[in-house]
């Protein structure tokens, strides 16, 4: 019986893997650095001012931090389903990872434009480089999961990126099937 994949609780799966990468990775440099959450409290404090803060809620450390990690699983739980979506769309139609592999590069290169704006502000004590390896750490563990999960994605990519995503190229998978005979 075929494995069946669900696109939202595998999209959630991933973007958990991705999100937890980078909490990991700044953990680390947080802790080395002598400033336990700092990370996550410069862009909680970021995005309540985006978003604002309601006056009831109290501006501290923890406030912060926990607005900031709800905000920051739930957008890579719709990365992930987004993810997710395009590779189960590349069973069908192989082609479609292309254009997520140059989407994909438009993206990190847009975060690396993003991190060199904000070098001037409070995020500015976050080198580029960090938040690059934060990005390619969630960005790989997402990849082998679905990886893993998706046995095929190997030959979907590389129709996707040698050009060869046709009827023809598809029907070669499939085996060589011959009308019966009739008999005379």
């Amino acid at each position: 019986m075929a494995e069946r994949h669900n696109t939202i609780r595998e999209g959630i799966y991933a973007g958990f893997i991705g999100a937890t990468a980078i909490v990991i990775w700044f953990a680390i440099i947080d802790i080395l650095a002598a400033h336990p959450f700092h990370t996550p409290d410069i862009l909680g404090a970021g995005l309540l001012s985006v978003l604002g803060k309601p006056p009831m809620m109290p501006d501290t450390m923890l406030v912060r931090v926990i607005s900031y990690t709800i905000f920051h699983y739930a957008a890579f739980a719709v990365v992930g389903i987004v993810i997710v979506s395009i590779v189960h769309q590349s069973a069908r139609t192989p082609a479609i990872l292309a254009g997520f592999l140059i989407a994909f590069v438009a993206f990190e290169l847009g975060a690396f434009g993003l991190t060199s704006l904000l070098t001037s502000s409070a995020l500015g004590g976050m080198a580029w480089y960090q938040i690059f390896i934060a990005n390619l750490l969630a960005a790989t563990g997402m990849f082998l999961f679905m990886w893993r999960r998706h046995p095929n994605l190997r030959r979907d990519l590389d129709r996707a990126l040698t050009g060869t995503d046709d009827y023809q190229a598809r029907q070669s998978d499939e085996p060589l099937r011959r009308p019966p005979e009739r008999a005379p």
